[in-house]
């Protein structure tokens, strides 16, 4: 698939098969992630599978939308802000810009594969570090749903014309 079919054929799925994601296929994705570029190349993100159905319906709490219940896997990308690059001049912190750059590559891998996410990042913070643990450094950034998605039309796009964001250097 070129490069502007797999970025077109992207989209948010809401909508999974019962379907288990195969290890091999997931691998790739994760490694889809660890390639990505990061400031300085620090690399300050972690990722973390929850696939078992017992923990799935438990990490559900997380994000309460029924679609969401439905995917078979999600991996939680958090950052490490004891790891990431920041800017001198106003110390301005890349932990998100990092971790954003590793679920973009891991979102496209997953359409190369045949599968679909969903880039989530509207859920409860709190309820996510305390059910993993996780210490003050390492904040979770985003959760992406994983799987088969449930219908093979992909939705049509609505994006701003190059004329509404591209600013052409005038002086």
């Amino acid at each position: 698939m070129d490069f502007k079919t797999l970025i077109s054929n992207r989209y948010s799925v809401r909508s999974y098969l019962q379907k288990e994601v195969e290890e091999e296929k997931l691998i790739k994705i994760l490694e889809a992630g660890q390639i990505a570029p990061s400031a300085v190349n620090f690399q300050p993100w972690h990722f973390i599978v929850v696939s078992e159905p017992e923990n799935r319906e438990k990490f559900s709490e997380i994000y309460h939308r029924n679609w969401f219940k439905e995917a078979p896997v999600y991996i939680i990308v958090c950052g490490d802000h004891k790891q990431a690059w920041k800017r001198k001049e106003d110390g301005k912190d890349h932990t998100d810009v990092d971790a954003a750059i590793a679920i973009d590559h891991m979102t496209l891998q997953a359409v190369e594969l045949g599968l679909g996410t969903c880039w989530i990042c509207n859920f409860f913070v709190d309820k996510c570090k305390e059910f993993f643990n996780l210490p003050k450094h390492i904040e979770p950034i985003a959760i992406l749903s994983l799987g088969y998605p449930n219908n093979d039309k992909i939705p049509a796009k609505k994006r701003k014309s190059l004329e509404e964001i591209v600013h052409w250097e005038k002086f």
